[in-house]
């Protein structure tokens, strides 16, 4: 195992002490779930390095208020709002039809959390669907712009919450096993860092980079469906303001100190130490969620249930 990396930034860093000086003037980004929260936080930071940002969001009406925002107040006039729906391959596949020219940063910020049951026209789980599923196809699709950059990164948002469950792939969709709306969002999590696994081995030849990322815990609008809460109790010392939580996503977006480093994933600021057990809280990866044959095997899951659907989006027309 390699030696892991570290930076000079930690938990209490912010975006903006990690975008200091970095310039991104005629590279583009675009970044999901931008209209509140950690993604409109990163898609600030990212327009002040002054990229052009696109906030890919279900509501375009909010996103644009965002961008406005953002705009006045980085002075950055290339900020736009896009509609994306991750639960809706047809949203996806308009969005990737509809991109132009390369990509240098990938930001995969959106998620559901903990979400009573609930399903896909498909059939499949909603937040394996929505967290996972969604982002394989957005970044697949994006995958020759992505290509066209020479140096894009790919950031993946999971969370601490993957170590509630690895990838049961005999069940990914609880077909069969009672529903757990904590053990859904751990699979998907678990799915979020295996992607990026497989994705920078398999990218790297064409000079993208995939990480994922750990955000902290942080007050946001994805705890809608836990009143406010996380898997469990956080201690006060451990929570972080949105510019602490989105830190980390922006240090992998944008940083020369992660240029040419993939397959990882990193939280504070700093790559994660591989556990065999879980450990103290927020902290550490599983061992499960970086194995490669894992990665491997849901890449050619996530292949499949998308060929499938195709398949049968075909027959239905």
């Amino acid at each position: 195992m390699s030696t892991p990396i570290t930076t000079p930034y930690g938990f209490a860093s912010t975006t903006s002490e990690i975008a200091r000086g970095v310039d991104l003037t005629g590279r583009r980004a675009v970044v999901t779930g931008a209209s509140s929260g950690l993604g409109a936080e990163t898609a600030r930071a990212l327009a002040g390095t002054g990229a052009a940002v696109t906030l890919a969001v279900r509501d375009v009406a909010a996103g644009e208020r965002v961008a406005k925002d953002i705009t006045d107040a980085t002075g950055n006039r290339e900020v736009h709002a896009a509609r994306l729906d991750l639960a809706d391959l047809a949203s996806v596949r308009d969005f990737t039809a509809a991109w132009q020219g390369p990509l240098h940063v990938l930001v995969n910020n959106a998620g559901v959390m903990a979400c009573p049951e609930r399903y896909t026209e498909q059939g499949w789980e909603w937040q394996f669907a929505t967290n996972h599923l969604g982002h394989y196809a957005l970044t697949t699709g994006l995958h020759g712009a992505l290509a066209a950059d020479g140096a894009a990164r790919v950031v993946t948002v999971s969370s601490s919450g993957h170590q509630l469950s690895p990838v049961v792939w005999d069940d990914v969709h609880f077909a069969f096993r009672p529903y757990d709306p904590w053990l859904a969002y751990g699979q998907s999590k678990t799915a979020n860092v295996l992607f990026s696994v497989e994705a920078d081995r398999r990218w790297a030849g064409d000079n993208i980079t995939a990480n994922a990322v750990m955000p902290g815990a942080i007050f946001t609008n994805l705890q809608r469906h836990t009143e406010g809460r996380g898997s469990g109790s956080v201690p006060p010392e451990l929570l972080k303001t949105v510019e602490q939580g989105a830190a980390t996503s922006v240090l992998l977006a944008v940083s020369p100190l992660l240029e040419g480093v993939g397959g990882r994933y990193f939280a504070d600021c700093n790559e994660a130490e591989v556990l065999d057990r879980r450990g103290a809280p927020l902290q550490g990866v599983a061992r499960y969620a970086l194995d490669a044959d894992n990665a491997r095997r849901l890449w050619d899951l996530s292949e499949q249930l998308l060929a499938d659907d195709a398949a049968g989006a075909g027959q239905r027309m």
